[in-house]
């Protein structure tokens, strides 16, 4: 999505803020010596009405006040705390469902300036088996969601639908079929898997039938290499490379609702669940 909502929000706060304060330097002073005017003209009383009509401020003014604080806690809220995204494809399926929309925690990699990315406090590094949210790195204005396969250091390789880790493969175990449903349904018939990256375990999905990139790959340093968990329908570390520390935005922890129009609406037992 190329729409920069937290752009936007900076920039409304930004010029509420300013329209404040000039407000209250310039003209809020403006109107507190008419009133003590006015008070003086009228023998020292007035009634609430002038009083009123002498220190009312712009309809502007007002509204500025009243956004400022409001914005400046949702913006705090959605860069320091937590941030939803909407699921747009089936590449972590049937980890996160198309329609799926997610929360995710934005200060459990570090603190990060808006806009401009700056870490001002270090909390933490990604594990593997997060399921991450970053910034593109062939279009950064474009954020992608996958999951962390490989830490700076690691030898990763990909084989026969098996992730190697520095030469140990990950532990796969059958589930048998998927059953896909409503915008997922082209995915029926996929095998189902449940697969140990770390101490995370989570299920994929694999088409035996297809065969895609497979290769080794060194992780440099301040980088990570990362997949889908719909293994042979993801655009991900083994096309395009590895994702570098700065563009990392946080990790997706859970589902806060589905909508898929295509099975009728809401999916109710989707929303609360966490994300592994």
């Amino acid at each position: 999505m190329n729409f920069d909502f937290q752009a936007v929000m900076v920039l409304v706060l930004a010029i509420s803020g300013l329209i404040w304060l000039v407000d209250a330097m310039k003209f809020a002073p403006r109107r507190r010596v008419a009133l003590a005017k006015a008070t003086e003209v009228a023998g020292g009383e007035l009634d609430e009405e002038t009083v009123n009509k002498v220190t009312r401020e712009p309809l502007l003014v007002e509204y500025s006040r009243s956004f400022f604080p409001i914005i400046l806690v949702v913006l705090l809220l959605r860069s320091f705390v937590a941030e939803p995204f909407r699921i747009p494809s089936a590449s972590m399926m049937p980890t996160l469902l198309i329609g799926d929309f997610i929360l995710v925690n934005k200060y459990t990699y570090g603190m990060r300036l808006p806009l401009i990315g700056l870490k001002i406090l270090d909390v933490g590094e990604p594990k593997r088996g997060d399921v991450v949210v970053f910034r593109f790195p062939k279009d950064p204005s474009v954020d992608y969601i996958k999951r962390v396969v490989g830490l700076p250091g690691d030898r990763i390789a990909y084989y026969n639908k098996t992730v190697f880790v520095n030469g140990q493969p990950a532990e796969q175990k059958s589930l048998g079929l998927y059953t896909g449903i409503g915008a997922g349904l082209s995915m029926s018939g996929a095998s189902l898997r449940e697969e140990k990256l770390g101490d995370i375990e989570h299920e994929i999905l694999i088409q035996t039938n297809r065969k895609l990139v497979e290769g080794e790959f060194i992780i440099p340093e301040g980088r990570y290499f990362v997949m889908g968990d719909n293994r042979d329908n993801s655009n991900d570390s083994r096309f395009w490379g590895t994702v570098p520390e700065e563009n990392l935005i946080g990790r997706a922890f859970m589902i806060w609702m589905n909508w898929d129009s295509s099975k009728g609406g809401v999916t109710w037992d989707r929303i609360g669940s966490s994300i592994n």
